[in-house]
């Protein structure tokens, strides 16, 4: 599998707002184990640094501009733009990830799994010399 976005849709009008919805029955291609959200973060700071072995993730900004860069162990990069609350991106696992938020912007994150240390790879290296 690859990264790609997904159009979670919206209801409502611009009146009375929107509603949208993420579930696993739905558009989001796994059983969710966790839930987790960041927010707060200065625009001047780069966050990510890691990859995960196995877990995937559903990632939305549900407020502000989220960016970001990912890569393959092949070295091969993608850029993914994270600007409306209706849209998120599918990561699976094995891919690389920097992310750059705008001043304001939460990101909300579901996952396939539960926190588990052992699946992450903190180090750039040893990511690009994993099988």
């Amino acid at each position: 599998m690859e990264p790609y976005i997904i159009d979670l849709g919206k209801i409502g009008n611009a009146s009375i707002g929107y509603l949208t919805v993420a579930e696993e029955c739905g558009k989001v291609p796994f059983d969710i184990k966790r839930a987790y959200w960041t927010y707060n973060t200065p625009a001047d700071i780069i966050r990510g640094h890691h990859a995960h072995k196995n877990s995937s993730q559903v990632i939305c900004a549900l407020n502000g501009k989220i960016v970001f860069e990912l890569e393959d162990r092949g070295g091969r990069k993608l850029e993914f733009i994270l600007d409306s609350p209706s849209i998120a991106l599918y990561i699976p696992g094995g891919y690389w990830r920097t992310i750059k938020f705008t001043d304001g912007a939460v990101l909300l994150c579901l996952s396939s799994s539960e926190y588990n240390e052992d699946d992450y790879i903190r180090d750039y290296d040893e990511f690009k010399q994993a099988k």
